[in-house]
Parts: C-alpha cells; structure tokens; sequence
C-alpha cells in the first residue's frame, strides 16, 4: 500500500534552475530538518548522481529519536530533461511506522519565460495494517508539510546563481 503526497508551486526562475536544483544541488541545504525528520549533512558513493540509476547513501544528523549516520539510499529512477525527475529512497536505517521505500516525482512546466510550474508528489510505500493510522498521520499531517519545506528550500537554490553540486 502507499499514499501519495502531492503539492505545486511557481518559481520565477529559467527551466533549467528549476530542473536541476532539487536534485544537483547539495541535499543539505535541501533537507535541512523539521520537526522528527532530521537535518541531512552529507552522502557518500553519489560520483554519478544525477544519472539515470545513479545511487548516493543519505547521512543524517542526530535526533532525540535516532541516531545519526546513514540514514538511507537515494536512487535516480527518471530524467527527462527539464521536464522531470524520478527518485526512490530506500534502505532506511531506522524503523519508519512501516515504511520501506519513498517514491518521489519533480516535475517542471513551463508557462511563459522565467514562469515554472512545479509539482512535486511522494508515494510513500508501506507494509502492515497495524501501523496503517500512523502510516496515515505521518503522510498526510508530517509528510506534506515537510514538502513544502523542501520545495521553499530548492525554491530558494533555484533563484540564486550558485553553481550545484553536480552536473
């Protein structure tokens, strides 16, 4: 089972930034922490992340609930160039209310020059009916607006004119 997740937004940016900067900027400043997800600080294995079947292992920093470290892996499923991205995050580290994999979508559109319509959407997969209303509770209350933190944050490394981590 899996619920999905969806929110959109405009940025006032070319394409390409708007393409690129979730996925080839530093996910530190992307996944900076809220509440009980905790602030990413760093991967590791990623030289060709970015590519199609490309991989990096997520570190995370220490929370009250769990310990830092490796956290996760992250995997480019899709890239259609400026048009979207597919992502799975897999191999948690720590139990996730039944959770065992994220499937994630960024899409771009653009409407007029330096007008992009993004919508973003997660599938989050999980196993077990027992854990299914805080499965829920953590989708639809914790998850979304944790996107929409993300989304500011790429937002925000779109519009600058720093160069991204990858290419």
């Amino acid at each position: 089972m899996y619920f999905q997740i969806k929110t959109s937004a405009i940025f006032n940016c070319s394409l390409e930034r708007a393409f690129q900067a979730p996925m080839l900027s530093d996910v530190s400043k992307v996944h900076t922490g809220y509440g009980l997800m905790p602030k990413i600080t760093h991967v590791a294995d990623d030289e060709n992340w970015g590519q199609i079947g490309s991989t990096k292992k997520v570190y995370a920093a220490n929370t009250f609930i769990q310990k830092g470290g490796f956290v996760s892996m992250d995997k480019v499923i899709e890239r259609i160039e400026n048009e979207r991205w597919n992502i799975e995050v897999y191999d948690f580290q720590s139990w996730m209310l039944g959770y065992y994999k994220f499937s994630g979508e960024w899409k771009t559109k653009e409407l007029e020059s330096n007008k992009i319509r993004i919508d973003y959407k997660y599938q989050l997969h999980f196993k077990g009916i027992l854990f299914y209303p805080l499965a829920w509770m953590f989708a639809h209350l914790f998850w979304k607006k944790y996107m929409k933190q993300v989304l500011e944050n790429v937002r925000k490394l779109a519009y600058s004119n720093d160069p991204f981590m990858y290419k």
